[in-house]
């Protein structure tokens, strides 16, 4: 171990080590939060536009968030989401498309029932009714699920609440802006049920997948000396075989 080879294979371990050890210094570092959100902040009502626009992506943190906007609904884009749950209980959404600013949208839930013919019911009295008048949605901002792949017998269900889904089908979408998460209504509309839409769950300051991530940069770090110890043994285990075996030939 004293020779200059494995004095300089040593000096590279430290090197690898010591990246190792500072990769894992970054990643705890992201681990805890120093500044988490307050808490119960995601039940305190706030504009829609005061939390994020159109297109953008909703943070972690905000997931939940309970929102306000106004607009109008527009007409033929109220549709029926399926395997959606209240309690427990398996049922449908009617969706609408709801036009808060003139060429901007976002996806609205607005309200849930077990039976299927409800929920066209529903949605088709949704449809006829609509017009240019203003209304006030109050409800959670939750982000979208995804477009999924419906199932070949019924090509035209819809199990996910994806916005991407819907705008597929809506009306009147030419340069239209779109928010990427949907508003899931507080109060239902053309007597559904009101969604079950609890408040989250308090974030943890801690991201245990950061923390076992710098453990997996310690370990590592380790391995490295591991290496050098176990190659460096192997060098002279052979050497020894050698000699022993030289012996024994003289002999």
């Amino acid at each position: 171990m004293l020779r200059r080879r494995w004095i300089g294979m040593l000096l590279l371990c430290l090197v690898v080590a010591g990246v190792f050890a500072w990769l894992g210094q970054w990643q705890l570092e992201r681990a805890i939060e120093t500044d988490p959100p307050p808490a119960g902040v995601t039940e305190q009502v706030q504009p829609l536009t005061d939390v994020l626009g159109p297109g953008e992506y909703l943070p972690e943190p905000l997931v939940g968030q309970r929102v306000e906007t106004a607009g109008s609904w527009v007409a033929d884009d109220f549709l029926v989401v399926s395997h959606r749950f209240n309690d427990g209980v398996e049922g449908y959404w009617v969706t609408g498309q709801l036009r808060v600013a003139e060429r901007t949208s976002i996806a609205v839930a607005i309200g849930w029932t077990a039976d299927r013919a409800a929920a066209d019911a529903a949605a088709a009295t949704l449809n006829e009714e609509a017009d240019d008048a203003e209304v006030k949605i109050s409800g959670r901002i939750i982000s979208d699920e995804g477009p999924g792949v419906p199932p070949q017998a019924e090509p035209e269900r819809m199990d996910r609440m994806s916005t991407a889904a819907l705008l597929s089908r809506w009306h009147d979408i030419d340069q239209l802006d779109v928010y990427r998460p949907y508003l899931a209504s507080t109060t239902a509309l053309a007597g559904l049920d009101d969604i079950d839409s609890p408040a989250p769950e308090e974030l943890s300051p801690v991201n245990w997948l950061n923390v076992f991530y710098a453990v997996e940069w310690a370990i590592f770090a380790g391995f490295a000396f591991y290496l050098w110890y176990r190659l460096a043994k192997d060098a002279w285990e052979r050497e020894v075989e050698e000699f022993e075996d030289a012996q024994a030939a003289s002999a």
